[in-house]
């Protein structure tokens, strides 16, 4: 495919006229949605919630049998397809193109399963879950949109180095106080699992810290309601203003106790029709979904769910966010039915996990900033080889699909940062233009598409990734190193160039710990030691 000439200039550009009345959105195997929880669980941050100040009390699955699709692995003559499994030599090809995602829940699960004394499946995880579950530097755009920083470095293979592009979106004043932005009251739907399984610690405990701190958390204007399920699903809680009942809503919450079978589908869809019935215009409409998704009754698969509520999530756009708990947790069942349903997906196994996602992570979805992202990266065949992208192995998208608005991307709220690793093998004496990153979304309001590109020169590769490259692309080839290994152990997957045995890139982790004084690779260190003598 020719590739596309784009411009970098600081603002947005608009491209093309805004569409009228969507039509219904055509959904492809080949770029299932990269969703996040668009608009966000609104907060006002962990520390001055406007309510009381309650302090604070947080599986195995089968193997993979989602669609793999194919993609290019980029160039002519070449040793494999992009997603990393061996394979025959697929067309030649400079475009990569992906929905933006930033979910984490496959990273929260290893480190769960690793300080349990187990090595992860490798069908759970998910290179591009591991890279973005760490904070980046990037620059926020001057406006709405993204902005777009691409950046790399060589590593020890001869001839390849890493690629990676930057995304991210502006911050917001979450209070909405004067000369900020005010964000709208959220309407949250929390469905929670109270079958027998989320007895065990870890797991109703943590969802009920979880809620309680999210409750302490919420705007007066804001309003929850409650679903438990278990064989059946029953409303413990109507849509309820949070002004003058955020004590009702803690009771609500202590009182959750554990039953018998586990029946997503009752569960999902009663959260659903309260959400409807009780859908606040304007406001942020959410269903969020607290359970180990170890269905047993009803419907068992994320298909069969999603089209239950099908109407809900097209007509009103009420999204998932699902929240995973629990030493035994189906994540490729979470992971489809939240991704399928223009949803998100983390992974909590702690108190401090708890905080950071409804305290941190949550309220930084103030605003959301993109509907339906897509990024293309298109490499120079003058200089590049081959290239393979490190993950997104279930969001990647047809080439000729990215500029139809009528395929799903990816919904982004403020201040989030997107990162996808590359790999890439030069050519000998590459010199100029190495690859150009466009990133496209439509305004949430408009829906009216929008572009923003950035560019990277050969000369501009740091030298070597270990001594030369800023720590925080450090960290991101630690955390994709770390993946490769992990999901390496199974034989379908091939190396990914420059990596490095786990004892050597634990040392890489601890410097960086040290380097970066962020506890989030102290814990990255810390996973990828508990795997090296695991597996040593």
């Amino acid at each position: 495919m020719k590739s596309h000439e784009h411009r970098t200039s600081a603002a947005p550009r608009e491209a093309g006229t805004a569409r009228g009345a969507r039509p219904a959105r055509r959904r492809t195997y080949a770029g299932l949605i990269a969703a996040l929880v668009a608009g966000g669980v609104l907060l006002t941050g962990c520390g001055s919630g406007g309510g009381s100040n309650r302090a604070a009390e947080r599986g195995t699955k089968g193997a993979d049998s989602r669609p793999r699709p194919a993609a290019s692995f980029g160039g002519g003559g070449l040793e494999g397809e992009s997603d990393g499994r061996r394979a025959g030599a697929p067309p030649a090809d400079y475009l990569s193109t992906f929905a933006l995602d930033v979910d984490t829940a496959s990273y929260g699960y290893a480190r769960r399963t690793l300080a349990d004394g187990k090595l992860p499946d490798p069908a759970t995880v998910r290179p591009e879950e591991f890279v973005n579950s760490f904070r980046q530097d990037y620059r926020e755009p001057a406006g709405d949109g993204f902005s777009v920083t691409v950046d790399g470095a060589r590593t020890t293979d001869a001839n390849w180095a890493l690629v990676r592009v930057g995304l991210a979106t502006r911050s917001a004043n979450q209070g909405g106080s004067e000369g900020g932005e005010a964000r709208p009251p959220a309407a949250l739907t929390f469905v929670v699992d109270v079958s027998g399984s989320m007895a065990e610690p870890g797991r109703l405990d943590l969802v009920r810290t979880s809620m309680n701190l999210m409750t302490d958390q919420l705007r007066e204007d804001d309003s929850v309601a409650v679903v438990t399920f278990s064989g059946k699903a029953q409303t413990r809680l109507a849509m309820t203003r949070v002004e003058g009942h955020r004590d009702q809503i803690h009771r609500v919450v202590d009182a959750l106790t554990t039953a018998d079978s586990t029946n997503v589908e009752a569960g999902v869809t009663r959260g659903y029709e309260v959400a409807v019935k009780s859908l606040r215009p304007g406001a942020t409409n959410r269903v969020v979904l607290l359970s180990d998704a170890l269905a047993n009754t009803g419907a068992t698969s994320a298909d069969a769910i999603l089209k239950r509520i099908a109407d809900a999530r097209t007509e009103h756009g009420i999204t998932l966010f699902g929240v995973g708990v629990g030493s035994e947790y189906n994540d490729a069942f979470m992971e489809q039915l939240a991704d399928k349903g223009d949803g998100h997906t983390t992974y909590v196994s702690d108190t401090e996990g708890a905080r950071k996602v409804f305290c941190e992570d949550l309220p930084a979805q103030v605003q959301l900033r993109a509907r339906d992202a897509k990024a293309q990266v298109s490499f120079d065949p003058q200089n590049v080889e081959r290239f393979r992208l490190i993950g997104y192995d279930d969001r990647r998208v047809a080439d000729d699909e990215f500029r139809d608005d009528t395929v799903d991307g990816g919904e982004v709220g403020s201040g989030h940062t997107v990162t996808a690793l590359y790999a890439v093998r030069l050519r000998p004496g590459a010199a100029g233009h190495l690859a150009t990153a466009t990133v496209r979304w439509l305004d949430p309001a408009t829906r009216a598409p929008h572009e923003e590109s950035g560019r990277m020169e050969a000369a501009a590769l740091w030298g070597d990734v270990w001594t030369e490259a800023p720590p925080r692309l450090q960290v991101t080839a630690v955390a994709a190193y770390f993946a490769s290994a992990l999901r390496e152990r199974d034989g379908g997957w091939e190396r990914v160039p420059g990596a490095v045995p786990l004892a050597g890139l634990a040392g890489h982790a601890e410097r960086l710990a040290g380097r970066t004084e962020d506890p989030a690779v102290r814990q990255l260190a810390l996973a990828v030691q508990q795997a090296g003598r695991l597996t040593g």
